[in-house]
């Protein structure tokens, strides 16, 4: 699935439900950062010493995919004004950013990537 396809559900997933992504190895077969769209919130999923991190994918101070910036350690960098987060805790590291970004839950289990959002 590219950044561009859409998780859409038929009636919104569970508060607490695990929505399954895909497998491992191909979410992440061109890099280590993947943006997609669940039921219209756009998530970026980041692959970091065999860790996988999810983040809110627009960025907190402008109209930007995070998931196209470029990830340095645990650090994504916006491409638009070069803001940086930590994808671990969402929290904004430097100007021009004030506002932290959302988090969202990860696991992986047997290969396979799933997500908890947290709305």
């Amino acid at each position: 699935m590219s950044a561009s396809e859409n998780l859409i559900y038929t009636t919104a997933p569970a508060a607490d439900a695990w929505i399954e992504l895909g497998a491992l190895d191909e979410l992440f077969d061109d890099g280590q950062c993947y943006g997609t769209v669940i039921n219209g919130l756009k998530i970026g999923l980041f692959y970091v010493d065999d860790q996988v991190y999810c983040v809110d994918d627009i960025c907190t101070h402008g109209n930007a995919l995070l998931s196209e910036g470029d990830l340095e350690g645990h650090e994504i960098e916006c491409p638009l004004h070069a803001g940086a987060f930590d994808v671990r805790d969402g929290k904004a590291l430097c100007s021009p950013l004030i506002k932290d970004t959302r988090v969202h839950n990860v696991r992986v289990e047997d290969g396979v990537v799933f997500v908890q959002l947290n709305l």
